[in-house]
């Protein structure tokens, strides 16, 4: 099947509503190929232990599918404000959210004392229950603020549940904690005693 391309500076076009909304949609697909292929399946990229695979090619890639240039690329990882990704010279990696295998070599933090997880009602029930779980991931992903968990919630419910991790107890039971990015904390799968607080949160009045 033919793979559908955008052009990356159409001025001159009115699709969904504009212009704006064709650059925000070729942003969303392009960021979440890009994802895909330093979180779960590299397609071929040479990938190394950190997760890490040689900008160019990732580059080249993405320009198999999407009219893109490096500087679009560089732009798109700096925008928003959550940190995904990490360059270093030449190369670059996801920071967080992978089902292969990689040596992230990330700084255990021992002074977090609560984190928050957002997730579905129906998620939440079963978690408190049987515990949070890495499912497809390597990790489990933590927010540090309710705040930060809302927003990750609201991508899988209009009213998500914020469950509250007890870090300071499970680190006193030998689990660990790593700061991903300011937004994103890991670990392994946590036992439902370190997890309670289930907070409901209704839609803005925006």
């Amino acid at each position: 099947m033919k793979k559908r391309e955008f052009p990356e500076n159409d001025v001159g076009r009115s699709v969904d509503g504009g212009i704006q909304q064709v650059e925000a949609n070729l942003r969303m697909r392009v960021s979440k190929y890009m994802s895909y292929l330093l979180r779960h399946n590299p397609e071929g990229l040479a990938m190394d232990e950190q997760g890490f695979v040689d900008f160019n090619e990732l580059l080249g890639k993405l320009r198999s599918r999407f009219r893109v240039n490096r500087k679009y690329i560089l732009e798109l990882i700096e925008e928003g404000n959550r940190r995904r990704f990490e360059i270093a010279g030449s190369k670059i990696r996801a920071l967080y959210g992978h089902s292969v295998y990689v040596e992230l070599e990330l700084e255990e933090d021992r002074s977090v004392k609560k984190l928050y997880h957002g997730t579905t009602q129906e998620a939440a029930s079963r978690i408190l229950k049987e515990g949070l779980k890495t499912m497809r991931r390597k990790w489990v992903h933590l927010s540090p603020t309710p705040e930060t968990a809302k927003q990750v919630g609201l991508r899988r419910a209009l009213h998500p549940a914020i469950l509250q991790i007890d870090a300071e107890a499970a680190r006193r039971d030998g689990l660990k904690f790593y700061k991903a990015t300011g937004e994103v904390y890991l670990c392994k799968s946590l036992a439902p005693k370190y997890v309670g607080q289930v907070m409901k949160l209704e839609r803005s009045s925006k």
